[in-house]
């Protein structure tokens, strides 16, 4: 028995990284996983590896009109979505003062108003069966500060804001909302735009000693969207091998 037989698990960017980590974890603890992400071969093919009649599509987070052909796809095919996972995000590392308006609309309409169209489209239809779980994917640069990621910081602290008003708002329809932080994590968006130098500081600025990897996320995320949390809510916690402790 797993902690997610039979839930139907809908998340974002997952194709690859931390989500596909998500994604495997959701799936072995029984879940059916929809898998989406902006590259649609990517998301089928993490897909095809799940089992559970998982499946992958092409979305893109920041169109409603895409996020909403996919929820009633996924309606159609299952018939309900009990956990939501808003994984995906970018990011470009670069001073602000360097930084150009039209980076800061991307990174806001990919990891803030991605999140925002997800949950406008997939939360009434928790609100209607008055059960559901959302995990939305914050950052350690949004409760402290990360040089380099202004924009990003302020879009994931608007993640993590708007995680706790939106668990207060749904409490009472059984719903529970909470956000996930990692750390420095060892994936493909950190090899392209770290390197060895900066690899080398965080794993001695990191008291563990290493980055963070794709299950240590996925393992929290199992628990949040489990039934075993289900008195869990308006929480964000810190997965950075105690970089940060908040």
């Amino acid at each position: 028995m797993g902690k997610l037989d039979d839930k139907i698990a809908f998340v974002t960017g997952a194709g690859q990284g931390i989500g596909a980590g998500i994604a495997t974890k959701l799936a072995a603890e029984g879940a059916s996983v929809i898998v989406t992400d902006l590259n649609g071969d990517t998301a089928a093919q993490t897909a095809a590896g799940l089992g559970n009649d998982s499946i992958g599509l092409q979305v893109d987070v920041t169109d409603r009109e895409s996020v909403r052909a996919a929820a009633n796809h996924v309606i159609d095919k299952f018939g309900r979505i009990d956990v939501l996972v808003n994984n995906a995000g970018w990011d470009k590392v670069e001073p602000f003062l360097d930084s150009e308006p039209d980076t800061w609309d991307r990174v806001m309409a990919i990891n803030l108003y991605g999140v925002f169209n997800t949950c406008k489209t997939i939360l009434p239809l928790m609100v209607e069966r008055e059960s559901g779980s959302v995990v939305n994917l914050g950052s350690d640069a949004g409760r402290v500060g990360s040089t380099g990621e202004a924009v990003y910081s302020a879009a994931k602290g608007g993640v993590i804001s708007f995680s706790k008003t939106l668990a207060r708002e749904l409490a009472r329809a059984s719903i529970n909302v909470n956000c996930v932080c990692p750390g420095p994590t060892d994936t493909p968006l950190f090899a392209s735009i770290g390197g060895e130098k900066l690899r080398g500081a965080l794993q001695k600025a990191i008291p563990m000693r290493r980055l963070g990897r794709p299950e240590d996320l996925a393992n929290l995320v199992a628990f949040l969207a489990s039934d075993e949390a289900a008195f869990i809510t308006g929480q964000t916690v810190s997965v950075s091998g105690g970089l940060t402790m908040s």
